[in-house]
């Protein structure tokens, strides 16, 4: 058992030194070119981030508001974004195929809502993902949860699927009712997701310190955007984000839930690709639900 007494808490963190390597997808500059090809469907190379619209959340809630039609709601949106996160049954059914977004799949699962959602298992064999032309799949990662152990098992097995056949992997980071959400806990969850082999982590965003999360973990944190916020917060989230070293952010509800979803998404854009502050991405927005009404 590895000696845990007097361990210190980590200090230097540099936040504010180069990332290594050339590539422009943090820790992916020694993979492989079919791995390094995929990420590239998910961040943009002239920027480095992405703009990620997940709607995978039926894959637990069933039909939540805003994703009550797949095809109606969801795919017109899909154009926008960089990649988009969905189960394979979502994608097969109500996402055309001339999408030119990355394909993220679910690939955990198991308990509804009704039961502990901890307790997932690998869903989706790589060969399918394969089929499906996915550049990444996900996975929930419940570190300090009940089933941790075998959450984290289920991610290195497909790390190692997905080294084998050249397909990124997304670790997400899930938070417990009763576990407390700062930094300190973020870097011990997104930094065993990477050490792992997770090519891509996602995590929530903390006002304490969040820079420190992104800072030690070597692969790139995208943030997720969780519940549904005022439209100006979730822009200053996201702002935030970026600006303490996120790589991106994946948002299903700020978006879906939206007054205008085809406008938060172009205002999110502007904070992730273009650099906008929050208010000046929430005039976009307003411009867009303006000229929606008429």
């Amino acid at each position: 058992m590895a000696d845990t007494d007097g361990l210190l808490d980590a200090r230097d963190f540099g936040t504010s030194g180069p990332a290594a390597g050339g590539f422009h997808v943090k820790g992916a500059h020694g993979q492989d070119w079919g791995l390094r090809n995929r990420l590239s469907r998910i961040f943009r190379p002239d920027t480095g981030r992405t703009v990620m619209l997940a709607f995978d959340h039926g894959y637990f809630v069933g039909p939540m508001a805003g994703l009550e039609r797949l095809d109606t709601r969801i795919a017109p949106l899909t154009p926008a974004a960089d990649a988009i996160m969905m189960t394979r049954g979502a994608l097969r059914t109500s996402i055309p195929a001339t999408t030119g977004a990355g394909i993220v799949l679910r690939a955990s699962g198991g308990p509804s809502i009704l039961r502990e959602l901890s307790d997932e298992h690998i869903a989706l064999d790589m060969e399918d993902a394969l089929r499906l032309n996915a550049a990444a799949v996900a996975i929930q990662v419940f570190v300090g949860g009940e089933h941790e152990s075998r959450s984290v098992a289920n991610l290195a097995a497909l790390v190692d699927a997905g080294q084998r056949h050249g397909v990124a992997v997304l670790g997400v980071t899930a938070v417990g009712k009763d576990m407390v959400r700062d930094a300190r806990y973020f870097r011990l969850a997104t930094r065993i997701s990477a050490e792992m082999g997770a090519h891509i982590v996602k995590t929530y965003y903390v006002e304490d310190g969040f820079e420190t999360v992104t800072a030690s973990c070597p692969v790139p944190i995208i943030v997720a955007g969780g519940k549904k916020l005022p439209e100006l917060d979730a822009l200053t989230m996201a702002y935030r984000s970026i600006q303490e070293g996120a790589a991106g952010v994946d948002m299903g509800r700020n978006i879906f839930q939206s007054e205008n979803p085809a406008g938060m998404l172009a205002a999110v854009r502007g904070v992730v690709h273009d650099g906008l502050k929050p208010e000046e991405a929430y005039e976009i927005f307003k411009e867009k639900t303006a000229g929606a009404a008429i």
